[in-house]
């Protein structure tokens, strides 16, 4: 065999193996990852990842709306193949379940109405919303004592965090800087008051040791390389994404070891 033949094969070895359609789990409403437009059709910076990856796999995409904390037990059982949805690879995580190579960098945020809290430090007496079971849950409850928040309130995605903020029953919303930069834009009311050091990772999960993970993680070197992922960024947040990032460099998938 050639070289060139070996590559070709070794290229198009996940095509062989990629089934007729793949049950992707996104909690809708994650902007701007996977939301509804006004027409009700699903869309997100994700969704266009996760469309790029059937297309080069010969598949279909079917998307099921689930709540975040439901992806981890959706995937695991089987009842979806992919789980999206900003997943921050996480150590613990990676003990139950697999991810392929990560295509993100983020941290975290606290968002405030204008006239209220203007940094972490100011939240002291306050209450603190969260999404359930997200990176943003697992830091607050982490450093409750240090910045002593009254209470953690826990939701099932942005939308309804956002309105308790609005409403004022809770104080200040930690969750991942990205959406909530996108989310503020036209809401002159909110603000991203303070960045929160993470250094976090975003990536598609899978049952544990899947073989779909290892055929997903090929077909996105392919996108890094070819620069889709990077076009998919500029689409979604404006710019291009920093030549370093995990956007644009081919990475290993994450492991334990």
């Amino acid at each position: 065999m050639t070289m060139t033949a070996a590559i070709a094969l070794a290229g198009s070895a996940w095509m062989a193996a990629a089934q007729e359609t793949l049950t992707v789990g996104a909690n809708i409403g994650n902007v701007p990852w996977e939301f509804q437009d006004e027409a009700g059709k699903f869309v997100g910076f994700e969704i266009d990842l996760v469309a790029a990856i059937a297309e080069r796999m010969g598949a279909e995409v079917e998307t099921v709306n689930i709540p975040f904390n439901g992806l981890f037990s959706a995937v695991q059982s089987g009842r979806i193949d992919i789980a999206t949805s900003s997943i921050t690879i996480t150590d613990e995580r990676l003990q139950s379940v697999t991810f392929a190579q990560p295509y993100y960098d983020s941290d975290q945020s606290l968002t405030a109405l204008g006239e209220g809290p203007k940094s972490l430090e100011e939240m002291e007496g306050k209450v603190v919303g969260v999404d359930t079971g997200s990176t943003g849950d697992m830091w607050a409850t982490e450093h409750q004592g240090e910045f002593g928040f009254a209470e953690i309130r826990r939701y099932e995605g942005l939308a309804p965090a956002m309105l308790d903020l609005t409403a004022g029953r809770i104080d200040g919303y930690i969750s991942d800087i990205p959406a909530l930069q996108y989310y503020v834009v036209d809401k002159p009311n909110l603000a991203v008051v303070e960045r929160i050091p993470t250094g976090e990772k975003y990536s598609m999960m899978f049952a544990k040791d899947a073989e779909l993970a290892t055929q997903v993680n090929a077909v996105l070197d392919d996108l890094k390389t070819e620069g889709v992922l990077a076009e998919l960024h500029e689409k979604w947040f404006g710019v291009a994404p920093e030549a370093d990032s995990s956007t644009v460099a081919v990475l290993p998938m994450p492991s334990l070891d």
